[in-house]
């Protein structure tokens, strides 16, 4: 079920909220590293500009529209700091499930921030959003980003071989988690 009136959601440290214009510069700056961009869908450089139509895209979606990504800004609760994203892309085919990104800036890596901002969506994405399934598409080099889903309790479910991405051939890990 779409979410038209959405506008934050928080947890102990975190505030999960639409994106504002003055969040542009601080998710260039980490979509430029190149070592977060590197198992990304996204490739650097990653312009302010690019950020700023991004950030305005988001803007005219809501979580839970069926078929389309809706990005979370994760900001930290003391300070309002922009630390990194996660998207929610509800399935045209059935929109009883959604499929789960998320990135982060290096400099918040290792501390939770990740694992929390998940747990939080996917309660969202359950309760509020009536979703029946979560999954997760990961590259199978990401450990840290399997090792995050599995303590937020998904489970693997498969393993495509030989995708294209980013001009070479990976394989990709399936994670999963069901409302039950």
């Amino acid at each position: 079920m779409e979410d038209t009136s959405f506008d934050q959601l928080e947890s102990p440290r975190l505030c999960l909220r639409r994106f504002r214009l003055d969040d542009a510069a601080a998710f260039a700056e980490y979509r430029n590293d190149p070592e977060v961009a590197r198992l990304q869908g996204w490739d650097v450089p990653y312009s302010v500009a690019e950020a700023q139509r991004f950030v305005e895209s988001m803007g005219s979606v809501s979580p839970g529209e069926p078929g389309t990504w809706f990005q979370f800004a994760v900001a930290l609760r003391s300070n309002g700091a922009l630390i990194g994203d996660c998207a929610l892309r509800t399935t045209l085919e059935d929109p009883r499930q959604a499929e789960l990104g998320f990135s982060f800036a290096t400099q918040y890596q290792r501390h939770g921030y990740a694992s929390e901002a998940v747990s939080c969506i996917v309660r969202y994405a359950f309760t509020t959003l009536g979703l029946h399934r979560v999954f997760s598409i990961v590259d199978a080099r990401n450990e840290r980003a399997q090792r995050l889903l599995e303590r937020t309790a998904f489970r693997r479910v498969g393993l495509v071989e030989a995708t294209w991405f980013k001009g070479e051939l990976v394989s990709e890990v399936v994670y999963a988690r069901l409302a039950s």
